[in-house]
C-alpha cells in the first residue's frame, strides 16, 4: 500500500492535532459502518485456504436452496502459498486474487460470507505443529471462536485433523481450531474477554462434521446408504451431489462451475462433470460430536441430503422439536470385556417449549448388559435433566469390536436418538513406536474429546532397502489389574523382528512400558516407496497377552531406497551434460510416480539421477526424458516450480528431521523465457531466489533438439544445508515435475522416494550415505532457525473484506470491532481531479487503510496514520492511477491500533 500523501483539514476545521480531545458524539451509521447486530448464520465451514470448502459446495448449495440454510466460511488464510496460473502477483497481491476468486466460487452455492483470519500461507508443509507455531494456535483460535459467538452457526463444517500421510498441516490445524472452537465458542472460561470487554455472549454450536470419510462407496442415487465405512461405529452421512438444481443442472455441475473460478490454482479448465446420474457420487461427512438428536443410523432417515442438518437445522419428523438438546457420555472410549463403564444420556427443553415427562432408554450389542431406570422426569421449557446407565460387555466379547450404544429420549413431545461409540479392547496393547506428529496427534485428540478419532492414523516407521533399526514397541495397561504377559510381532515378508518375543512384567493400570526391538529388510528385491506392500505399507502385527486375553494391533513398515554417494576424482563440470566417468555411483531411477496423471510411456516422462562429492561439495545431475515442454515462465517468476517442468532436489542433511523447515529444498528450471534456466528454494529452511538464498549453487541445463527431454546438473555447497551432513544417513529425494500444458498448470510428478505429498514428507525420503565424506569440524548438527515467510494481505487492506464487514457488522479478521470511541469511519468521498479526499470521522487515533474501488478494480489507495482532531473531523487526500469507472467507492478499513477494526464503505461522489 502507498503511504499517506496528504491529511487535511475540512474548511474551517483545525488540522487533526496529536492528543487533543475528539468529540465523541456522533455515531457511525449502521447502513455504511461495520456498526450494528452481526450476521446471524446457520452453518459455517471452516478451512485453511480459498478452495478447501471447493469439494462440498454441492452440499452447500443443497442446502440452501432446499432448506434456506445461510452457509458461512471461515478461511484462515489466503492461499498466498499457492501457485498463480494467472499472473505473476505473489504475496498480498496474489491473497487479493484468491480471496476474489473464492467469492465468486461460493456465491454459487449461495455462501456470501467469507471471514478470512490473516494468517499467513507460509508454504506445502505436512507439518501441523510447524502450522500452530507460525499462526499462533491460541489466536487464531481465539478469531474462530468469536466469529462464532457473533454469527452463532448450528452446524460446522471441517477438514481431517489427522496427520494423515501427505495431507496439508494447515489443513490438520485448520480442522483441529474448528473442533477446539466447537468446544470452547460455548465455555464462559475460554476467552473471556469477549464476553466481559466485548458483550458476547457464550454459544455451543449444535454438532461438528468433518469432510473426510474412510471406507467404500458407490455413485448414483444411493450413495449415503451404499457407503461402508471402514469403521462401522463411525456416523458417516452423504449428500448426493446428482440431485438437480434450479437450472435443471445437478449440483455437482454447479460446484464444477464455482471450482472453475479458482484459475489462479490452474482449474479453470476442469472438464465437465457427467450428465449421468448415476456417475455422480455424494459429498461424505463424518460426525465428529453433536449436542442435538440425530436421524437413528442405519435408518432410511440417516440417508437423506438433509440428514447431516436433522435435529439441529431441520426437524426431524417424529423427532424432538428443533431447540431440544440430546448428549450421549461416556466415561471411557476404551471399554474392556467384563468391565462396567457409565453412560449418561442428556436432555433439554427449547427455550419456549416443555418436552413433557420424560425417559432414556439404551440400545446395547447383544449380550451386553444395561442398568438404570433412565427416569428423566418432567422437562419444562429451557430444562435440561440427565440420566446415568451402567454397561458391562460380557466376558467373551471379542476385543477389537468397535460398537455403538444407542440412546433414546422419549418425551411427550417426540423422540429423539443418538448415538456414542466405543472400543473393546483388550487389558494390554502394544503399539509400534509412533512418529512424533502421530503421537502429537493422539494426545491432542484425548483432550479434544474426539477420542475416537485418535487412532485412524496407521503406526509407520521406514526403513532403508536391505538395512535395519531399532523398533521401540510401547505396551500400555488399559486394565484396573497389575499385568505382566508377553509382546510377539509377526513381522512382513522379507523382513525379520528380533528377538521374537519379549516379556514385560508388574506393569501397573494405566501405566506403559517399552521394549524393543530389531526390525531388519532381508529380502532386498522387495519393492520401495509406494509400490511395495499395500499402498507403501508392509503390514504386520504385533500381539500382546495379558493374563486373560491377547490383544493384536497392525502396525506397518515402509521402505525408501538406499544408495551409497561415492567420491568423485574430479569434480564434474556444471554444464548440462554427463560426461563418462564424471558420476562414479549408481544410476538412480527416479522415473515412479507419487502424484498426478500416470506418464503414457517413458518418453512421455521418466527420469534418472546421478549423485557424487567432491571438497564439501554435492554435484547432481538430472536426466529427464519428456515429449512436450511446459510453459516457460519468465526469469522474474522463478518460483512454485510445480507449475511446469522442473526438477527438485530435497535434502535432509542428518536424516531426521520432522519436517522441511529444517532441509534444503531446491528446484531448478530447465529453461525461463529469457532462455536459459534459474534456480529456487521453497518450503525449507530459507526460501526465495535461488542466488540470494543458495549463493554459491551452480545449475546449468541442456535441452534436446529436437525435444525429447533435458539434463540439468547442479553444484550445492554442503555449507548451503542447515546443519551438517550424516555421512552414514542423509535424506535425499530427486523430484521431477512434468508440465505438458501453456497454462501453468502440471500433470504428473515422479521421483525417486514416492509417496503422495512426499515433498513435505522427510522421514519418507530415500537414505544414502556419502562414502569418505567427514564434515568439516566446528560445523553445527544442530539445524538453524528457518526463516519462515510471514507476509500477508491484512484485511484492512482488503475491499472484499471491508465491503462483507459493512454488510454483515463482524469485524475483520476475527479481531474485535473498535468501540465507537476508538473508531474512525468515512462520512464523504468527493472526487477531485486527479484524487478523491475522503472525510473521516476519527474518535481516537488509530491507521485508515483507505481504497478507492470501481467496477474496473482498485484506482488508488493510501495508508494514513491519524490522531484525533479537536472536531473530532479529518480529510484524507488519495491519487487515483487512473480515471474512474462506474461504481466507485471508498472503503476504509481503521485500524485502532489495540486490536480492534471498524469498516466503512461510501460512494465517491
Amino acid at each position: 500500500m502507498a503511504t499517506l500523501v496528504a491529511a487535511l483539514a475540512l474548511p474551517g476545521a483545525a488540522l487533526a492535532t496529536p492528543g487533543a480531545p475528539a468529540d465523541k458524539g456522533p455515531q457511525p451509521p449502521d447502513a455504511t459502518t461495520s456498526s450494528g447486530p452481526p450476521a446471524d448464520l446457520d452453518a459455517m465451514f471452516i478451512g485453511a485456504h480459498p478452495d478447501d470448502e471447493a469439494g462440498t459446495l454441492s452440499t452447500f448449495g443443497q442446502w440452501n436452496h432446499d432448506h434456506d440454510v445461510t452457509t458461512g466460511v471461515i478461511t484462515i488464510t489466503r492461499g498466498e502459498g499457492g501457485g498463480n496460473a494467472v499472473g505473476p502477483q505473489e504475496g498480498p497481491a496474489l491473497g487479493l486474487i484468491r480471496e476474489r476468486e473464492e467469492r465468486a466460487a461460493v456465491v454459487k452455492a449461495g455462501i456470501t460470507d467469507v471471514y478470512n483470519l490473516d494468517e499467513v500461507d507460509f508454504y506445502y508443509t505436512v507439518s501441523e505443529p510447524l502450522t500452530a507455531q507460525v499462526w499462533d494456535h491460541e489466536e487464531t483460535l481465539a478469531k474462530t471462536v468469536r466469529i462464532l459467538r457473533q454469527t452463532r452457526p448450528g452446524v460446522l463444517v471441517t477438514m481431517n485433523p489427522a496427520p494423515s500421510p501427505g495431507q496439508h498441516g494447515n489443513h490438520q490445524e485448520a480442522a483441529r481450531i474448528a473442533v477446539e472452537a466447537y468446544w470452547a465458542a460455548g465455555d464462559p472460561t475460554r476467552f473471556p474477554e469477549q464476553i466481559t470487554k466485548e458483550g458476547l455472549t457464550p454459544f455451543s454450536p449444535d454438532r461438528i462434521l468433518m469432510r473426510a470419510a474412510n471406507g467404500t462407496s458407490a455413485n448414483g442415487p444411493g450413495c449415503a446408504k451404499a457407503f461402508v465405512p471402514t469403521d462401522a461405529s463411525q456416523t458417516i452421512y452423504g449428500v448426493w451431489s446428482g440431485t438437480p438444481s434450479p437450472d435443471g443442472r445437478s449440483w455437482a455441475a454447479v460446484e464444477r462451475d464455482a471450482q472453475r473460478q479458482y484459475a489462479s490454482q490452474g482449474w479453470a479448465g476442469f472438464p465437465d462433470v457427467s450428465t449421468n446420474p448415476a456417475q455422480l457420487g455424494c459429498d461424505y461427512l463424518t460426525l465428529v460430536d453433536s449436542r442435538t438428536p440425530l436421524p437413528q443410523w442405519g435408518t432410511d432417515a440417516a440417508y437423506t441430503n438433509h440428514a447431516p442438518l436433522d435435529g439441529s437445522l431441520v426437524a426431524v419428523p417424529g423427532g424432538l422439536p428443533l431447540g431440544s438438546g440430546m448428549t450421549v457420555e461416556t466415561d471411557q472410549y476404551r471399554v474392556l470385556p467384563g468391565a462396567a463403564f457409565s453412560v449418561t444420556v442428556g436432555a433439554s427443553a427449547p427455550a419456549t417449549k416443555s418436552l413433557g415427562a420424560s425417559t432414556a432408554r439404551l440400545e446395547v450389542p447383544a449380550g451386553w448388559t444395561v442398568s438404570g431406570d433412565g427416569a428423566l422426569g418432567t422437562i419444562a421449557a429451557a430444562g435440561k435433566s440427565a440420566a446415568t446407565f451402567t454397561v458391562t460387555p460380557p466376558a467373551g466379547t471379542t476385543v477389537g469390536t468397535r460398537a455403538r450404544v444407542k440412546a433414546f429420549v422419549e418425551t411427550a413431545a417426540g423422540v429423539g436418538h443418538q448415538d456414542e461409540p466405543v472400543l473393546v479392547s483388550p487389558p494390554v496393547t502394544a503399539t509400534q513406536q509412533l512418529l512424533p506428529q502421530v503421537t502429537q496427534y493422539q494426545e491432542w485428540a484425548k483432550v479434544a474429546h474426539a477420542q475416537e478419532f485418535a487412532e485412524i492414523v496407521r503406526p509407520v516407521l521406514t526403513l532403508a532397502s536391505g538395512g535395519s533399526r531399532p523398533v521401540d514397541v510401547v505396551v500400555t495397561n488399559h486394565s484396573a489389574t497389575t499385568q505382566s504377559g508377553t509382546v510377539t510381532p509377526t513381522p512382513p515378508a522379507g523382513f525379520t523382528m528380533s528377538p521374537g518375543t519379549a516379556a514385560y512384567a508388574g506393569l501397573a493400570p494405566g501405566a506403559q512400558t517399552t521394549v524393543r526391538f530389531t526390525a531388519v529388510n532381508t529380502d532386498t528385491s522387495l519393492k520401495t516407496s509406494v509400490e511395495g506392500g499395500v499402498g507403501g505399507d508392509h503390514l504386520y502385527s504385533i500381539a500382546a497377552t495379558s493374563r486373560t486375553v491377547t490383544g493384536t494391533t497392525q502396525q506397518a513398515l515402509e521402505l525408501v531406497p538406499t544408495s551409497v554417494v561415492p567420491q568423485a576424482s574430479t569434480s564434474p563440470t556444471v554444464d548440462g551434460v554427463v560426461s563418462a566417468g564424471e558420476y562414479a555411483g549408481p544410476v538412480l531411477d527416479i522415473s515412479r510416480r507419487w502424484e498426478g496423471e500416470n506418464c503414457t510411456t517413458a518418453a512421455d516422462c521418466s527420469a534418472t539421477a546421478q549423485v557424487t562429492w567432491r571438497d564439501d561439495t554435492l554435484f547432481l545431475a538430472v536426466t529427464v526424458k519428456d515429449d512436450v515442454r511446459g510453459t516457460p515462465l519468465a526469469a522474474s517468476d522463478c518460483k512454485r516450480h510445480w507449475r511446469t517442468d522442473s526438477v527438485e532436489i530435497a535434502i535432509d542433511p542428518r536424516g531426521t528431521s520432522e519436517n522441511t523447515s529444517t532441509t534444503f529444498k531446491a528446484a531448478i528450471l530447465p529453461w525461463t523465457a529469457e532462455g536459459g534456466p534459474c534456480y529456487l528454494r521453497d518450503a525449507d529452511a530459507h526460501q526465495g531466489d535461488g542466488p540470494a538464498t543458495a549463493p554459491g549453487m551452480r545449475i546449468a541445463s541442456k535441452v534436446t533438439e529436437p525435444y525429447t527431454g533435458y539434463v540439468v546438473e547442479t553444484a550445492i555447497p554442503m555449507s548451503l544445508l542447515p546443519s551438517a551432513i550424516d555421512p552414514a544417513h542423509m535424506g535425499l529425494n530427486v523430484l521431477p515435475y512434468d508440465s505438458d500444458t501453456q497454462d501453468k498448470t502440471g500433470q504428473t510428478r515422479i521421483g525417486w522416494s514416492v509417496w503422495g505429498g512426499v515433498q513435505g514428507d522427510p522421514y519418507r525420503w530415500g537414505d544414502v550415505s556419502l562414502d569418505g565424506y567427514v564434515p568439516p569440524a566446528g560445523r553445527p548438527t544442530t539445524p538453524a532457525a528457518p526463516v519462515i515467510p510471514t507476509e500477508a494481505l491484512q484485511s484492512v487492506d482488503s475491499p472484499q473484506s471491508i465491503v462483507q464487514a459493512v454488510r454483515t457488522n463482524v469485524a475483520l479478521a476475527g479481531r474485535p470491532s473498535s468501540t465507537t470511541s476508538e473508531a474512525g469511519w468515512v462520512e464523504k468521498a468527493k472526487l477531485r481531479g486527479d484524487r478523491v479526499e475522503l472525510r473521516l470521522r476519527v474518535n481516537d487515533s488509530g491507521t485508515a487503510h483507505i481504497t478507492i474501488a470501481d467496477a474496473d478494480g482498485i484506482a488508488g489507495d493510501v495508508v494514513a496514520p491519524v490522531a484525533e482532531s479537536t472536531s473530532g473531523l479529518v480529510v484524507v487526500a488519495v491519487p487515483l492511477t487512473r480515471p474512474l469507472a462506474g461504481q466507485a467507492r471508498a472503503l476504509v478499513g481503521w485500524d485502532d491500533g489495540a486490536g480492534g477494526t471498524f469498516s466503512s464503505v461510501v460512494s465517491v461522489k
